[in-house]
Protein backbone atom coordinates (compact mmCIF):
# COMPACT_ATOMS: atom_id res chain seq x y z
CA UNK A 1 0.00 0.00 0.00
CA UNK A 2 1.35 3.42 -0.88
CA UNK A 3 1.89 6.21 1.63
CA UNK A 4 -1.02 8.72 1.56
CA UNK A 5 -0.35 12.17 0.16
CA UNK A 6 -1.31 15.00 2.52
CA UNK A 7 -1.58 18.56 1.29
CA UNK A 8 -1.44 21.40 3.76
CA UNK A 9 -4.83 22.36 5.17
CA UNK A 10 -5.74 24.57 8.10
CA UNK A 11 -9.30 23.24 8.19
CA UNK A 12 -10.24 20.47 10.60
CA UNK A 13 -12.17 18.98 7.66
CA UNK A 14 -8.95 18.69 5.70
CA UNK A 15 -8.20 19.12 2.02
CA UNK A 16 -11.80 19.01 0.85
CA UNK A 17 -12.57 22.35 2.55
CA UNK A 18 -12.16 24.83 -0.29
CA UNK A 19 -14.79 27.29 0.97
CA UNK A 20 -13.59 27.98 4.52
CA UNK A 21 -16.04 25.74 6.37
CA UNK A 22 -13.69 25.65 9.34
CA UNK A 23 -14.76 29.17 10.34
CA UNK A 24 -18.38 28.06 10.83
CA UNK A 25 -17.60 25.94 13.89
CA UNK A 26 -16.53 26.75 17.42
CA UNK A 27 -13.40 25.34 19.01
CA UNK A 28 -15.57 23.10 21.18
CA UNK A 29 -17.43 21.74 18.16
CA UNK A 30 -14.19 21.04 16.32
CA UNK A 31 -12.75 19.35 19.40
CA UNK A 32 -15.76 17.02 19.50
CA UNK A 33 -15.25 16.10 15.85
CA UNK A 34 -11.55 15.48 16.34
CA UNK A 35 -12.15 13.28 19.40
CA UNK A 36 -14.52 11.07 17.39
CA UNK A 37 -12.04 11.05 14.49
CA UNK A 38 -9.33 9.79 16.85
CA UNK A 39 -11.56 6.88 17.90
CA UNK A 40 -12.31 6.10 14.25
CA UNK A 41 -8.62 6.21 13.34
CA UNK A 42 -7.64 3.97 16.25
CA UNK A 43 -10.43 1.42 16.35
CA UNK A 44 -12.32 1.45 13.06
CA UNK A 45 -10.00 2.19 10.12
CA UNK A 46 -7.51 -0.59 10.87
CA UNK A 47 -10.30 -3.19 11.06
CA UNK A 48 -13.21 -2.07 8.91
CA UNK A 49 -12.18 -3.95 5.75
CA UNK A 50 -12.15 -7.29 7.57
CA UNK A 51 -15.34 -6.50 9.48
CA UNK A 52 -17.07 -5.63 6.23
CA UNK A 53 -15.76 -8.68 4.38
CA UNK A 54 -16.70 -11.04 7.22
CA UNK A 55 -20.03 -9.30 7.95
CA UNK A 56 -19.07 -8.64 11.57
CA UNK A 57 -20.36 -5.86 13.79
CA UNK A 58 -17.69 -5.06 16.40
CA UNK A 59 -19.68 -5.31 19.62
CA UNK A 60 -16.53 -4.38 21.55
CA UNK A 61 -16.71 -0.82 20.16
CA UNK A 62 -19.97 -0.09 22.02
CA UNK A 63 -18.45 0.75 25.44
CA UNK A 64 -15.87 2.95 23.68
CA UNK A 65 -18.68 4.92 22.07
CA UNK A 66 -20.31 5.26 25.47
CA UNK A 67 -17.11 6.57 27.04
CA UNK A 68 -16.73 9.04 24.18
CA UNK A 69 -20.23 10.40 24.86
CA UNK A 70 -21.87 9.88 21.48
CA UNK A 71 -24.75 7.62 22.56
CA UNK A 72 -27.90 9.68 23.03
CA UNK A 73 -25.66 12.68 22.45
CA UNK A 74 -28.33 15.43 22.05
CA UNK A 75 -30.34 14.41 25.12
CA UNK A 76 -29.85 15.77 28.65
CA UNK A 77 -30.28 14.04 31.97
CA UNK A 78 -30.38 10.35 32.88
CA UNK A 79 -26.69 10.01 32.10
CA UNK A 80 -27.03 11.37 28.56
CA UNK A 81 -24.34 13.74 27.23
CA UNK A 82 -26.61 16.74 26.50
CA UNK A 83 -24.58 18.14 23.60
CA UNK A 84 -25.71 20.41 20.77
CA UNK A 85 -27.25 19.25 17.50
CA UNK A 86 -24.26 20.56 15.57
CA UNK A 87 -21.84 18.63 17.78
CA UNK A 88 -23.88 15.49 17.23
CA UNK A 89 -23.87 16.12 13.49
CA UNK A 90 -20.10 16.49 13.44
CA UNK A 91 -19.76 13.27 15.42
CA UNK A 92 -22.04 11.49 12.94
CA UNK A 93 -19.99 12.56 9.92
CA UNK A 94 -16.77 11.43 11.58
CA UNK A 95 -18.28 8.03 12.37
CA UNK A 96 -19.59 7.62 8.84
CA UNK A 97 -16.20 8.56 7.42
CA UNK A 98 -15.16 5.31 9.09
CA UNK A 99 -18.21 3.33 7.99
CA UNK A 100 -21.95 3.87 7.67
CA UNK A 101 -22.58 0.81 9.81
CA UNK A 102 -20.90 2.39 12.83
CA UNK A 103 -22.83 5.63 12.45
CA UNK A 104 -25.99 3.55 12.04
CA UNK A 105 -25.34 1.89 15.39
CA UNK A 106 -25.15 5.30 17.08
CA UNK A 107 -28.29 6.40 15.23
CA UNK A 108 -30.36 3.35 16.16
CA UNK A 109 -29.15 3.35 19.75
CA UNK A 110 -29.34 7.09 20.33
CA UNK A 111 -31.83 8.71 17.98
CA UNK A 112 -34.34 5.87 17.77
CA UNK A 113 -34.30 3.68 20.88
CA UNK A 114 -33.00 6.20 23.43
CA UNK A 115 -34.89 8.99 21.65
CA UNK A 116 -38.20 7.15 22.02
CA UNK A 117 -37.66 6.58 25.74
CA UNK A 118 -36.38 10.12 26.38
CA UNK A 119 -39.19 11.80 24.42
CA UNK A 120 -42.11 9.55 25.27
CA UNK A 121 -41.19 7.36 28.24
CA UNK A 122 -42.15 7.34 31.90
CA UNK A 123 -39.73 8.35 34.62
CA UNK A 124 -39.23 4.69 35.48
CA UNK A 125 -38.52 3.78 31.85
CA UNK A 126 -36.03 6.63 31.54
CA UNK A 127 -34.18 5.90 34.76
CA UNK A 128 -34.10 2.17 34.05
CA UNK A 129 -32.73 2.27 30.52
CA UNK A 130 -31.17 5.61 29.55
CA UNK A 131 -28.11 5.63 31.86
CA UNK A 132 -27.13 2.11 30.80
CA UNK A 133 -27.69 2.85 27.13
CA UNK A 134 -25.74 6.12 27.24
CA UNK A 135 -22.81 4.23 28.77
CA UNK A 136 -22.97 1.48 26.17
CA UNK A 137 -23.87 -1.07 28.83
CA UNK A 138 -27.22 -1.86 27.20
CA UNK A 139 -28.21 -1.87 23.53
CA UNK A 140 -31.60 -0.88 22.11
CA UNK A 141 -33.45 -1.40 18.86
CA UNK A 142 -36.50 0.25 17.29
CA UNK A 143 -39.23 -1.91 15.77
CA UNK A 144 -41.37 0.04 13.31
CA UNK A 145 -40.83 -1.29 9.76
CA UNK A 146 -42.55 -4.55 8.85
CA UNK A 147 -42.18 -7.08 6.02
CA UNK A 148 -45.20 -5.53 4.28
CA UNK A 149 -45.04 -1.98 5.67
CA UNK A 150 -41.95 0.05 4.89
CA UNK A 151 -42.75 3.53 3.62
CA UNK A 152 -46.34 3.09 4.83
CA UNK A 153 -46.04 2.35 8.57
CA UNK A 154 -49.75 3.02 9.07
CA UNK A 155 -50.31 -0.34 7.37
CA UNK A 156 -48.46 -2.23 10.13
CA UNK A 157 -49.98 -5.54 11.15
CA UNK A 158 -48.36 -5.92 14.58
CA UNK A 159 -51.03 -5.68 17.28
CA UNK A 160 -51.11 -4.98 20.99
CA UNK A 161 -54.10 -6.32 22.91
CA UNK A 162 -54.80 -5.17 26.47
CA UNK A 163 -56.28 -7.83 28.68
CA UNK A 164 -58.71 -7.25 31.58
CA UNK A 165 -55.92 -7.34 34.17
CA UNK A 166 -54.05 -4.59 32.34
CA UNK A 167 -51.31 -6.65 30.68
CA UNK A 168 -50.52 -6.08 27.01
CA UNK A 169 -50.04 -8.98 24.57
CA UNK A 170 -48.09 -8.23 21.38
CA UNK A 171 -48.12 -10.25 18.16
CA UNK A 172 -46.47 -9.54 14.83
CA UNK A 173 -43.20 -9.20 12.95
CA UNK A 174 -40.78 -6.37 12.20
CA UNK A 175 -38.14 -6.31 9.46
CA UNK A 176 -34.95 -4.33 8.75
CA UNK A 177 -34.54 -3.60 12.43
CA UNK A 178 -31.03 -2.52 13.33
CA UNK A 179 -29.33 -4.30 16.26
CA UNK A 180 -32.20 -6.67 17.03
CA UNK A 181 -30.02 -9.71 17.74
CA UNK A 182 -27.79 -7.87 20.23
CA UNK A 183 -30.41 -5.60 21.79
CA UNK A 184 -31.31 -5.72 25.46
CA UNK A 185 -34.47 -3.69 24.91
CA UNK A 186 -36.72 -3.11 21.91
CA UNK A 187 -39.05 -0.21 21.28
CA UNK A 188 -41.91 -1.88 19.42
CA UNK A 189 -44.73 0.00 17.73
CA UNK A 190 -48.07 -1.76 17.40
CA UNK A 191 -51.69 -1.16 16.50
CA UNK A 192 -53.90 -1.06 19.58
CA UNK A 193 -57.20 -0.18 17.88
CA UNK A 194 -60.26 -1.68 19.48
CA UNK A 195 -58.06 -4.03 21.53
CA UNK A 196 -56.51 -1.26 23.60
CA UNK A 197 -57.34 2.33 24.44
CA UNK A 198 -58.62 3.18 20.98
CA UNK A 199 -55.72 5.54 20.32
CA UNK A 200 -54.17 3.68 17.39
CA UNK A 201 -50.42 3.06 17.10
CA UNK A 202 -48.57 2.96 20.43
CA UNK A 203 -45.00 2.23 21.46
CA UNK A 204 -43.92 -0.39 23.99
CA UNK A 205 -40.68 -0.94 25.90
CA UNK A 206 -39.92 -4.63 25.45
CA UNK A 207 -36.99 -6.31 27.25
CA UNK A 208 -35.68 -8.76 24.67
CA UNK A 209 -35.56 -11.63 27.17
CA UNK A 210 -39.37 -11.51 27.40
CA UNK A 211 -40.86 -14.90 26.42
CA UNK A 212 -42.18 -14.87 22.87
CA UNK A 213 -39.69 -12.27 21.61
CA UNK A 214 -37.06 -13.44 19.13
CA UNK A 215 -34.76 -11.89 16.53
CA UNK A 216 -32.84 -13.28 13.58
CA UNK A 217 -30.17 -11.56 11.51
CA UNK A 218 -30.79 -10.79 7.85
CA UNK A 219 -27.93 -12.35 5.89
CA UNK A 220 -26.69 -12.13 2.33
CA UNK A 221 -26.48 -8.33 2.38
CA UNK A 222 -24.43 -6.48 -0.22
CA UNK A 223 -24.55 -3.31 1.86
CA UNK A 224 -24.02 -2.38 5.53
CA UNK A 225 -22.10 -5.59 6.10
CA UNK A 226 -20.38 -4.31 9.26
CA UNK A 227 -23.81 -3.65 10.75
CA UNK A 228 -26.70 -5.73 12.05
CA UNK A 229 -30.15 -5.73 10.48
CA UNK A 230 -32.74 -8.17 11.71
CA UNK A 231 -36.27 -9.47 11.69
CA UNK A 232 -38.16 -9.42 14.99
CA UNK A 233 -40.89 -11.90 15.87
CA UNK A 234 -43.43 -11.35 18.64
CA UNK A 235 -45.58 -14.33 19.58
CA UNK A 236 -47.91 -13.61 22.50
CA UNK A 237 -45.33 -11.34 24.11
CA UNK A 238 -46.87 -10.45 27.46
CA UNK A 239 -45.94 -7.11 29.01
CA UNK A 240 -47.12 -5.28 32.13
CA UNK A 241 -49.47 -2.32 31.74
CA UNK A 242 -46.64 0.14 32.36
CA UNK A 243 -44.60 -1.13 29.39
CA UNK A 244 -46.44 1.32 27.12
CA UNK A 245 -44.80 4.66 26.32
CA UNK A 246 -47.26 6.86 28.25
CA UNK A 247 -46.74 10.36 26.82
CA UNK A 248 -49.44 11.89 24.64
CA UNK A 249 -46.64 12.70 22.19
CA UNK A 250 -46.33 8.95 21.52
CA UNK A 251 -49.93 8.47 20.41
CA UNK A 252 -50.26 7.54 16.73
CA UNK A 253 -47.51 7.75 14.15
CA UNK A 254 -46.30 11.14 15.37
CA UNK A 255 -44.46 9.23 18.11
CA UNK A 256 -42.17 7.14 15.89
CA UNK A 257 -41.92 9.93 13.31
CA UNK A 258 -40.35 12.24 15.89
CA UNK A 259 -37.68 9.61 16.47
CA UNK A 260 -37.21 9.05 12.74
CA UNK A 261 -36.60 12.76 12.26
CA UNK A 262 -33.79 12.59 14.82
CA UNK A 263 -32.21 9.73 12.87
CA UNK A 264 -32.69 11.51 9.55
CA UNK A 265 -30.94 14.55 10.96
CA UNK A 266 -27.88 12.45 11.74
CA UNK A 267 -27.86 11.11 8.19
CA UNK A 268 -27.72 14.66 6.77
CA UNK A 269 -24.29 14.96 8.36
CA UNK A 270 -23.21 11.33 8.21
CA UNK A 271 -23.48 11.08 4.42
CA UNK A 272 -20.97 13.90 4.11
CA UNK A 273 -18.48 11.90 6.17
CA UNK A 274 -18.66 9.04 3.67
CA UNK A 275 -18.29 11.53 0.81
CA UNK A 276 -15.31 13.23 2.45
CA UNK A 277 -13.54 9.93 3.06
CA UNK A 278 -14.12 8.88 -0.56
CA UNK A 279 -12.63 12.18 -1.73
CA UNK A 280 -9.59 11.79 0.51
CA UNK A 281 -9.04 8.23 -0.70
CA UNK A 282 -9.11 9.14 -4.38
CA UNK A 283 -7.02 12.29 -3.92
CA UNK A 284 -4.30 10.23 -2.21
CA UNK A 285 -4.47 7.62 -4.96
CA UNK A 286 -4.34 9.99 -7.92
CA UNK A 287 -1.40 11.88 -6.46
CA UNK A 288 0.64 8.68 -6.35
CA UNK A 289 -0.69 6.51 -9.17
CA UNK A 290 1.42 7.10 -12.28
CA UNK A 291 0.08 6.45 -15.78
CA UNK A 292 1.65 7.54 -19.07
CA UNK A 293 4.60 8.91 -17.15
CA UNK A 294 2.74 11.28 -14.82
CA UNK A 295 0.55 11.14 -11.68
CA UNK A 296 -3.15 10.77 -12.43
CA UNK A 297 -3.71 13.98 -10.49
CA UNK A 298 -1.81 15.92 -13.15
CA UNK A 299 -4.44 15.23 -15.81
CA UNK A 300 -7.19 17.72 -16.51
CA UNK A 301 -10.05 15.23 -16.30
CA UNK A 302 -8.89 14.08 -12.87
CA UNK A 303 -8.60 17.62 -11.56
CA UNK A 304 -12.04 18.51 -12.92
CA UNK A 305 -13.59 15.56 -11.06
CA UNK A 306 -11.76 16.40 -7.84
CA UNK A 307 -12.89 20.02 -8.08
CA UNK A 308 -16.52 19.02 -8.59
CA UNK A 309 -16.35 16.65 -5.62
CA UNK A 310 -14.89 19.30 -3.31
CA UNK A 311 -17.52 21.87 -4.29
CA UNK A 312 -20.37 19.35 -3.87
CA UNK A 313 -19.11 18.25 -0.44
CA UNK A 314 -18.76 21.89 0.63
CA UNK A 315 -22.38 22.55 -0.32
CA UNK A 316 -23.46 19.44 1.58
CA UNK A 317 -21.73 20.64 4.72
CA UNK A 318 -23.30 24.08 4.35
CA UNK A 319 -26.72 22.46 4.11
CA UNK A 320 -26.04 20.30 7.17
CA UNK A 321 -24.71 23.31 9.08
CA UNK A 322 -27.81 25.38 8.32
CA UNK A 323 -30.11 22.56 9.41
CA UNK A 324 -28.05 21.92 12.55
CA UNK A 325 -28.11 25.56 13.63
CA UNK A 326 -31.87 25.64 13.05
CA UNK A 327 -32.27 22.53 15.21
CA UNK A 328 -30.26 24.07 18.02
CA UNK A 329 -32.57 27.10 18.19
CA UNK A 330 -35.80 25.11 17.84
CA UNK A 331 -36.52 26.23 14.27
CA UNK A 332 -36.16 22.88 12.50
CA UNK A 333 -38.99 21.72 10.21
CA UNK A 334 -39.67 18.34 8.57
CA UNK A 335 -39.09 19.97 5.18
CA UNK A 336 -35.56 20.99 6.23
CA UNK A 337 -34.75 17.45 7.31
CA UNK A 338 -36.14 16.01 4.08
CA UNK A 339 -34.15 18.47 1.98
CA UNK A 340 -30.93 17.55 3.79
CA UNK A 341 -31.45 13.79 3.82
CA UNK A 342 -32.56 13.72 0.18
CA UNK A 343 -29.78 15.79 -1.33
CA UNK A 344 -26.83 14.87 0.87
CA UNK A 345 -27.43 11.17 0.31
CA UNK A 346 -27.68 11.69 -3.45
CA UNK A 347 -24.51 13.77 -3.47
CA UNK A 348 -22.57 11.34 -1.27
CA UNK A 349 -23.42 8.24 -3.26
CA UNK A 350 -22.50 10.02 -6.49
CA UNK A 351 -19.13 11.05 -5.09
CA UNK A 352 -18.40 7.55 -3.78
CA UNK A 353 -19.21 6.04 -7.17
CA UNK A 354 -17.10 8.60 -9.04
CA UNK A 355 -14.21 8.00 -6.67
CA UNK A 356 -14.46 4.25 -7.26
CA UNK A 357 -14.31 4.85 -11.00
CA UNK A 358 -11.22 7.03 -10.64
CA UNK A 359 -9.51 4.24 -8.73
CA UNK A 360 -9.84 1.96 -11.73
CA UNK A 361 -9.80 -1.77 -11.16
CA UNK A 362 -8.16 -1.33 -7.76
CA UNK A 363 -11.32 0.46 -6.62
CA UNK A 364 -13.31 -2.76 -6.37
CA UNK A 365 -11.11 -4.08 -3.56
CA UNK A 366 -11.51 -3.47 0.16
CA UNK A 367 -8.10 -1.79 0.20
CA UNK A 368 -9.92 1.37 -0.83
CA UNK A 369 -13.04 2.79 0.84
CA UNK A 370 -15.20 4.39 -1.93
CA UNK A 371 -17.02 1.28 -3.18
CA UNK A 372 -17.68 0.18 0.40
CA UNK A 373 -19.11 3.64 1.08
CA UNK A 374 -21.19 3.53 -2.12
CA UNK A 375 -22.63 0.13 -1.20
CA UNK A 376 -23.44 1.31 2.31
CA UNK A 377 -25.04 4.50 1.03
CA UNK A 378 -27.49 2.42 -1.01
CA UNK A 379 -28.97 1.46 2.37
CA UNK A 380 -28.60 4.90 3.94
CA UNK A 381 -30.38 6.42 0.97
CA UNK A 382 -33.22 3.93 1.39
CA UNK A 383 -33.81 3.81 5.15
CA UNK A 384 -35.42 6.57 7.21
CA UNK A 385 -37.37 7.53 4.09
CA UNK A 386 -36.58 6.83 0.44
CA UNK A 387 -35.86 9.64 -2.00
CA UNK A 388 -39.49 9.53 -3.05
CA UNK A 389 -40.79 9.91 0.50
CA UNK A 390 -38.66 13.01 1.02
CA UNK A 391 -39.57 14.42 -2.39
CA UNK A 392 -43.25 14.09 -1.47
CA UNK A 393 -42.64 15.61 1.95
CA UNK A 394 -41.09 18.61 0.23
CA UNK A 395 -43.87 18.61 -2.36
CA UNK A 396 -46.48 18.79 0.39
CA UNK A 397 -44.54 21.63 2.01
CA UNK A 398 -44.38 23.56 -1.27
CA UNK A 399 -47.95 23.00 -2.48
CA UNK A 400 -49.96 22.22 0.63
CA UNK A 401 -51.18 19.06 -1.09
CA UNK A 402 -50.32 15.62 0.27
CA UNK A 403 -49.61 13.25 -2.62
CA UNK A 404 -48.47 10.15 -0.76
CA UNK A 405 -51.65 8.24 -1.59
CA UNK A 406 -53.60 10.22 -4.23
CA UNK A 407 -55.85 7.23 -5.03
CA UNK A 408 -57.17 7.44 -1.46
CA UNK A 409 -57.78 11.16 -1.75
CA UNK A 410 -59.91 10.61 -4.82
Amino acid sequence: MTTPFHAESDSFLGRVDVVGLDSLFSDEEKATALAVRALVDEHIRPNIASWYEDAVFPREIVPELGRLGVLGMPYAGYGCPGRSAVEYGLAAQELEAGDSGLRTFVSVQGSLAMGAIHKHGSEEQKSTWLPRMAAGEAVGCFGLTEPTAGSDPAAMLTTARQEPGGDWVLNGSKRWIGLGTIADVAIVWAQTGEHGDGRGVRGFVVPTDTPGFSAEAIIGKLSMRASIQTELHLEDVRLPADAILPADSAVGLKGPFQCLNEARYGIVWGAMGAARDSFDAVLDYTMQRTQFGAPLASYQLTQAKLADMAVAIGKGYLLAHQIGRAKDVGALSPAMISAGKLDNCRVAIGIARDAREMLGGNGVTLEHSPLRHANNLESVRTYEGTDEVHQLTLGRHLTGIGAFAPHIAR
